[in-house]
């Protein structure tokens, strides 16, 4: 999409509203409704929802530079935003391979919905291969779900939950049950959520009582394990870059930051401003080497998924890989901002100081840095032997 621009999705007045109103939701541990708000105004939640369907038809090439850009003004705004985009990808994932079953979710995110996603669960490091929620088959085809999803942002405005459980009654079980659910009496959403970073995203637990998948909203059921399935690749190609977006995003805002702070102050002592100091021009041309290197991995991988680009069995490392290189170079790309910016940044009121505590979730995110080396180890040496 060669006259693709960023500003006409996300203006710069827009951003810089939601700029400004960041350090009031990171104070005082508020969800970003006016963010929201003014985001489904301009169209920004069926980004990936085809034109045919309501939506701005972009790819998740595109949306991932959006992405970028939405986390240099409002980090825990645009995680949030993320898992949203994250299932409006995975149904462009499958519109785009002829896969049917979640037209829904496009009519919905044209129409207004939005969308959460209700994977991690307390202690499941199998994340996608498996699940401690039980999905318990009705007689009509749908689904009771029961136990406990964490970190679920969006948890005071969603419309719909995406989700997944594990069935053990049905004939053919185990099966591994994708589906979305509406917020009913049989959703509670906890008020847990008082963290040191990422404050806005309000990522509380949410806990199940038989909430009730009706059998049309019943996506996938697959076998436990890793699985060549639709679902496990939409999901983990379409987080793994989005998030890989935000943290790349972050970085960006941080070496503003520091370029803006050094060329602002002077040294006391030879009266040059800091930006011809040669250890801080070090430090700045560390930073950019750093970030340089991954909006084109981002935009690489994301554009492979775009254009159906099979790369077998090595996408989980690529993807995982790109995830994972991105928020390490922004964790040290902000640790070199608050070097370059000096003792004030470390008031929680500056925004380097939000950026410094924001950007340490990555880290937890899947994958986290152990599955990350663990898959790349297993491309390359080949699997532990028994």
């Amino acid at each position: 999409m060669s006259t693709f621009d960023p500003a006409a999705f996300l203006p710069d007045d827009l951003l810089a509203r939601i700029r400004e109103r960041a350090s009031e939701h990171d104070r005082e541990n508020t969800f970003p409704q006016r963010d929201l708000d003014e985001l489904r105004d301009a169209g920004y939640l069926s980004i990936l929802v085809p034109v045919e369907r309501g939506g701005a038809g972009l790819g998740l090439e595109q949306a991932a530079v959006l992405q970028q850009r939405l986390a240099t003004a409002a980090p825990a705004t645009a995680l949030a935003i993320n898992m949203h985009l994250v299932w409006t990808g995975v149904a462009k994932v499958f519109s785009d391979r002829g896969v049917p079953g979640l037209e829904f979710v496009q009519d919905g995110a044209a129409a207004g919905e939005v969308f959460a996603f209700g994977i991690s669960e307390g202690g499941n490091d199998l994340v996608l291969f498996g699940s401690d929620t039980d999905a318990a088959p009705q007689t009509d085809g749908g689904y009771a779900f029961t136990g406990t999803k964490i970190f679920t942002s969006l948890a005071p405005v969603w419309t719909m939950l995406g989700l997944h459980g594990l069935d053990t009654t049905s004939p053919d079980a185990p099966k591994l049950v994708f589906a979305f659910i509406d917020r009913t009496d049989a959703v509670t959403t906890g008020d847990d959520w008082d963290t040191l970073g990422m404050r806005a995203t309000q990522s509380r637990t949410t806990r199940l009582n038989g909430a009730v998948a009706a059998p049309e909203r019943v996506v996938r059921r697959i076998d436990p394990g890793p699985n060549p399935d639709p679902i496990v690749f939409g999901i983990f190609s379409v987080f793994e870059l989005l998030l890989a977006s935000v943290y790349t995003g972050i970085a960006r805002r941080g070496l503003e930051l520091a370029v803006s702070t050094a060329q602002r102050r002077r040294s006391k002592k030879s009266g040059a401003a800091y930006s011809q100091d040669p250890d801080i021009r070090w430090r700045i041309a560390d930073m950019a080497l750093a970030y340089d290197a991954l909006p084109p991995q981002i935009a690489t991988l994301a554009r492979d998924v775009d254009v159906l680009t099979d790369h077998g069995s090595r996408w989980f490392t690529l993807l995982s890989g790109v995830k994972h290189r991105a928020v390490v170079m922004a964790k040290r790309v902000v640790d070199e901002a608050m070097l370059v910016a000096g003792g004030g940044s470390y008031f929680s009121s500056n925004e380097l100081s939000r950026l410094y505590r924001d950007v340490l979730a990555g880290m937890f995110h899947p994958s986290d840095p152990e599955s990350a080396h663990s898959t790349a180890a297993s491309a390359w040496l080949g699997p532990l032997e028994a």
